[in-house]
């Protein structure tokens, strides 16, 4: 089977009514860290600043401290930057998917072995799936 159709675990994080982390906000964070910028890295991922601003306010808003701090610009130009806090939050979620990849990683291959080859049939909407 192509690795482009392998089965793949993805994890999102429930942590209350209304809060959750999963991989995309993990790369967003991951591509502020790596770009000093909300809007750099809104643009790395494909996505607008004002909802690179909006997901990580939700983050900021949610944990009892920020995951991420902003400074205006000016004669150093402003910027964006992870706290420690949310560099730790980055590194258990890394953590714990990992943990649950390897957890997977025999019934992964066993689904895997199960699919037909090739394109995955249309889904056709009905009246319920809408």
């Amino acid at each position: 089977m192509p690795a482009s159709t392998k089965p793949r675990l993805t994890l999102r994080i429930d942590l209350g009514p209304g809060q959750s982390i999963g991989p995309g906000k993990m790369r967003l964070l991951e591509a502020v860290a790596e770009t000093g910028s909300i809007s750099s890295a809104g643009r790395a991922l494909g996505m607008s600043y004002r909802r690179a601003w909006m997901l990580i306010e939700q983050m900021n808003l949610g944990f009892r401290r920020k995951v991420v701090t902003t400074q205006l610009g000016g004669t150093h130009g402003g910027g964006a930057r992870l706290t420690p806090f949310g560099e730790d939050v980055l590194k258990r979620y890394r953590a714990i998917e990992s943990k649950a990849e390897s957890g997977a990683k025999s019934h992964l291959a066993v689904l895997a072995r199960a699919m037909k080859p090739g394109k995955a049939a249309p889904v056709k909407r009905t009246r319920l799936s809408r």
